[in-house]
């Protein structure tokens, strides 16, 4: 389609020669700490603009291409189906986009009646507030996607409905007196005034929520394992505040013992250089650890759910040895270091087996730091050694500081408590 000059055009040519020195990028990478917050709250504002600029054309293609305007439909005139591909043509967007955007047009418009009398807005509040550029699509969203569902139900009278609007719009737009609430905030705050108004309504449907849980471990791909799931909110719930736990940022783990010349008072931060996912994914790691030395931990094959991990001498002399972990789909291969890792915290099982496949030699599993060693160093260290890290000293295992396999001694002197 050819697009003609429009005074939006116009005003977003001039825009960019403003925005130039900006865009440009030297004058937001030598920005104060101070201005470049300025700079992101005022982006954002701008954008917001955009936004409400963006919605209000969507909603009146989506206006002009209703059903029942027939071959007169602006979609069909156009040579489309339906407005959310006559928008993804113009403003080449995604078809997801387009649909969002004419979804979210719809209550935020006036609405006009058979006898041609214009009616305000499903969401009048939202619907100022958002044109105005005051609040952004996200939150425009949560008020209306939380309050639609009591205002279709009818439990609530309209003029409650339009009280938790406002009082949802104020405390977004913020005051004199309070800050703008975040469009996080705000959906929390939409959420406690659909369950006020509308007790049951808020009420998920549990039976449809028990079929629909799921967990599946998905298969090795580059030394990466998927998990995906669906959980119930008690067993998500549960999972966090176990999370919650580990990755606490007011435990006070840490040397607990320290030498009287120590530097407590040194200028270097304790940085932990792991991102927050990283940090949830070794959390999980010391839960399923705890969970599996359980003593209501079901037993498997006898024992308790034990994790094995194979190799022989020859691999594990090798800086690119590989091991083979028991229980995994596919080869289950891992490098060596693996090996070493869990063996230095767990236990280790020589079995010697003659090229015939006869077992030669079991010997017995040894823990290469004995229980009263891991106590003394536990107190030692109160918890993880790694800086930023908050993990207490019953959910970390004992690492050699100098791998045995190099000659180090499995002594306190010799042993760090590691998440």
């Amino acid at each position: 389609m050819r697009h003609r000059a429009t005074e939006i055009g116009e005003a977003r040519d001039e825009l960019r020669a403003l925005l130039e020195p900006v865009l440009a990028g030297a004058a937001i990478r030598g920005a104060s700490d101070d201005r470049l917050l300025d700079l992101a709250a005022d982006a954002e504002a701008l954008g917001r603009l955009i936004d409400a600029l963006r919605g209000e054309i969507a909603g009146e293609i989506g206006h002009r291409s209703r059903p029942d305007r027939g071959d007169e439909s602006l979609a069909r005139v156009r040579g489309c189906r339906s407005a959310s591909e006559l928008l993804e043509r113009v403003a080449l967007v995604s078809a997801a986009t387009a649909r969002r955007r004419l979804r979210a047009a719809v209550p935020l418009r006036g609405r006009t009646s058979l006898s041609g009398e214009t009616r305000p807005a499903t969401f009048e509040h939202v619907g100022v507030a958002f044109r105005a550029g005051e609040i952004g699509v996200d939150t425009a969203a949560a008020i209306v996607d939380a309050l639609t569902p009591v205002r279709d139900r009818g439990v609530a009278t309209a003029t409650d409905v339009d009280a938790a609007e406002r009082a949802l719009v104020e405390a977004a737009v913020g005051s004199d007196d309070a800050l703008a609430a975040s469009a996080d905030e705000t959906s929390v705050m939409a959420r406690v005034w659909a369950l006020h108004l509308d007790p049951d309504g808020a009420l998920p449907d549990r039976d449809h929520a028990e079929r629909r849980r799921s967990l599946a471990v998905g298969r090795e791909r580059d030394g990466i394992v998927s998990l995906r799931g669906d959980l119930l909110p008690e067993v998500a719930a549960q999972l966090q505040r176990m999370l919650d736990a580990y990755l606490n940022p007011r435990v006070t783990a840490g040397p607990t013992f320290v030498p009287d010349d120590a530097d407590l008072d040194g200028d270097d931060p304790l940085i932990d250089p792991r991102t927050q996912a990283q940090r949830r994914h070794d959390a999980l790691s010391g839960i399923l650890q705890v969970a599996a030395g359980a003593k209501d931990m079901p037993l498997l094959g006898g024992a308790a759910p034990t994790l094995v991990v194979t190799t022989t001498d020859a691999q594990l002399a090798r800086e690119d040895g590989v091991a083979v972990i028991s229980g995994a789909r596919d080869t289950g291969a891992v490098p060596i270091s693996v090996a070493r890792h869990i063996g230095c915290a767990g236990a280790v099982q020589r079995l010697v087996i003659s090229p015939g496949g006869r077992i030669v030699e079991l010997g017995s599993p040894q823990r290469i730091f004995p229980a009263h060693t891991r106590r003394a160093i536990g107190v030692r260290d109160g918890g993880c050694i790694i800086p930023g890290c908050g993990v207490p000293a019953p959910w970390c295992e004992v690492h050699h500081v100098t791998p045995a396999a190099r000659g180090g001694p499995t002594h306190t002197d010799n042993g760090v408590l590691l998440c």
